[in-house]
């Protein structure tokens, strides 16, 4: 008759998978990532160990506890490589790492710190891929590590060496204190594993010429793990930290493209339109998903903005990120050094910005050209404008008109593509190949044609609407009567041409053309045009009661969206100079760029 066997009362198997072991909690971590450094603190602060063991080097102890007591200023341990005296180690000391939150943390509750990672040379190199730590957000830090633990990466003789070393330091530990172990991920089973045997001291080696250093403000997102700008807002919330309390990482990539907007905006002039807003939050999230993540870094933020905006925006994202203002360019106790990503890390990306903005440096200038004419004494030009009169400048009437020309061609284009059929050939290749249409049907091996049918009526006025103004800035309404039969009559609304003063009698403005204003534009070109077809370039198109309005006259409106046309362009057709006399016109190009 078989029983089940007897245990001491009160006594009970361990969960294998379990992370409390006797008086050991292991905590596995992250290197580097924000999430796991808030959650450190917080069991640090909820549990509060008498020891708290790291997995760092028990030779940096010394070191390593001086680089704390700089933070929030970060600092660079260097010391050379035990394997390649030619090389050095740099091992950035900063405010989001797990390891370096845990000392912090036990400091502060006057527990006992052990580094547990073994002095026998260079740790060894686990490549592996984690999860985005971001997850936990949403499953939970528990749900992580389980997750990951589910398929444990192969481990070698030097891996299991180097768990038996931080076990042996772990089981000299004192035996009834409560010790809270913080440990990489990816050795979490080792060290486990290594725990369940009694194991022999590792070998010793000491670390020659250890030295500080202090990172210069410019290179820090470079050699940081999480980028300046997220580590400073944590070291902002870190004091007060509560059990429901995170950073949230999303707001605060919101937060640091709203700041780069605003000096993209004062350094620039330029302004990123809504839709640009919204592809870059599109782009960003593509290419952390073909990186397995579900947050983008700092490098894939600056890529987008560089796609979606310009260089200057990607450059104003870049630095930024790299705003850091504990970080002192200077420091009395060690050396500032200015280090790459290419010292620090392996298997790094670069990406180059070229800014296009004016640089005080010298430049070749070509013999003859005339520097740009300045005021003698403020307010000199102002005391010139009389106001008795307005006229526009030739030059830029020219511009313009071709750009109207332009216009007019892209609509009829947009009409007949909207007007055209395809067909497969038989006995004319009509008005040309469809490519697109054949190698979509290639394997049925038949040729494609299409037929552009001709468009009864031509195109009219043109309207551009470059800002719809809701705030009401531009207070200049005007018209333009074209002076001879090459211009066109123009109505537009702008800045006060002479409020901007580029020389004697003349004033710089920005055209807009914006709820009220660009509809009674489209009214009156609707009324004056002399053609079928009236051409509409806004960012939103016209209201329904606009296209019924014009089917009443026998108008029909073309909508080009002006995201469609080139920025570049539209940017210089904004700019327009205003003269009080036609005297002005003889001296004008010495005062316009």
């Amino acid at each position: 008759m078989s029983r089940e066997p007897d245990f001491p009362e009160g006594k009970a198997f361990e969960d294998p998978a379990s992370l409390r072991r006797g008086n050991f909690t292991y905590f596995p971590v992250i290197p580097g990532r924000l999430e796991f450094a808030i959650e450190v603190r917080r069991a640090i602060l909820r549990d509060r160990p008498a020891i708290v063991a790291v997995e760092l080097p028990g030779s940096l102890e010394d070191v390593y506890l001086q680089t704390l007591a700089r933070l929030p200023e970060m600092t660079v341990i260097l010391y050379p490589d035990p394997k390649d005296d030619e090389h050095a180690i740099y091992v950035p000391v900063e405010p989001c790492d797990p390891f370096t939150e845990a000392v912090r943390t036990a400091l502060e509750i006057e527990a006992e710190v052990i580094f547990i990672e073994p002095d026998s040379g260079d740790r060894p190199h686990l490549p592996d891929s984690y999860p985005d730590p971001y997850s936990i957000h949403y499953i939970g830090l528990n749900k992580y590590i389980d997750a990951y633990r589910v398929y444990p990466q192969p481990r070698n003789e030097e891996t299991a060496a180097h768990a038996a070393g931080m076990a042996w330091k772990l089981q000299g530990a004192d035996p009834l204190a409560q010790v809270f172990v913080v440990v990489s991920l990816n050795l979490l089973d080792p060290v486990l594993d290594a725990m369940e045997v009694p194991q022999d001291p590792p070998r010793q080696t000491t670390l020659p010429d250890v030295r500080l250093l202090n990172p210069h403000p410019d290179c820090l997102a470079e050699i940081t793990i999480e980028y300046p700008y997220l580590q400073d807002r944590y070291e902002l919330f870190r004091p007060q930290m509560s059990p429901d309390w995170s950073v949230d990482r999303p707001k605060v990539q919101f937060d640091l493209l709203r700041e780069a907007e605003k000096e993209y905006i004062k350094n620039t002039g330029d302004k990123i339109e809504y839709w640009q807003r919204r592809m870059m939050a599109r782009f960003t999230r593509n290419l952390a998903s073909i990186n397995g993540d579900l947050m983008a870094g700092v490098f894939d933020l600056t890529v987008a903005a560089r796609s979606v905006v310009d260089d200057n925006y990607a450059y104003e994202v870049w630095q930024m990120a790299n705003r850091y203002p504990a970080q002192k360019p200077a420091s009395d106790l060690m050396e500032t050094v200015n280090l790459s990503s290419q010292e620090i890390w392996f298997n790094t990306k670069k990406l180059r910005l070229r800014r296009r903005l004016p640089r005080p440096k010298q430049r070749l200038v070509p013999r003859g050209l005339k520097e740009r004419k300045k005021e003698k004494v403020e307010g000199e030009w102002a005391r010139q404008t009389d106001g008795s009169a307005i006229c526009s400048y030739p030059p830029e009437d020219l511009v313009i008109e071709d750009y109207g020309r332009f216009l007019k061609r892209k609509a009829k284009s947009m009409l007949s593509e909207e007007r055209s059929r395809t067909e497969p050939f038989t006995t004319s290749i009509l008005d040309g190949i469809d490519l697109r249409e054949t190698i979509r049907n290639w394997h049925v091996a038949k040729i494609y044609v299409r037929q552009l049918d001709r468009i009864a009526g031509e195109v009219g006025a043109t309207v551009v609407i470059f800002d719809q103004d809701p705030e009401d800035r531009y207070q200049y309404l005007t018209t333009w009567l074209g002076e001879h039969q090459n211009e066109s009559d123009m109505a537009f609304y702008s800045t006060h041409p002479f409020q901007h003063l580029v020389g004697p009698g003349i004033g710089r403005a920005e055209y807009d053309f914006a709820q009220s204003k660009p509809e009674r534009l489209l009214m009156a070109a609707l009324d004056y045009s002399k053609q079928r077809f009236v051409v509409y370039v806004a960012a939103k198109p016209p209201r329904s009661i606009f296209r019924s309005i014009a089917a009443h006259l026998n108008r029909r409106i073309i909508y080009i969206p002006i995201g469609a046309l080139n920025p570049a362009k539209l940017k210089k057709l904004r700019v327009v100079h205003v003269l009080d006399s036609y005297e002005r016109r003889d001296e004008a190009k010495g005062y316009i760029w």
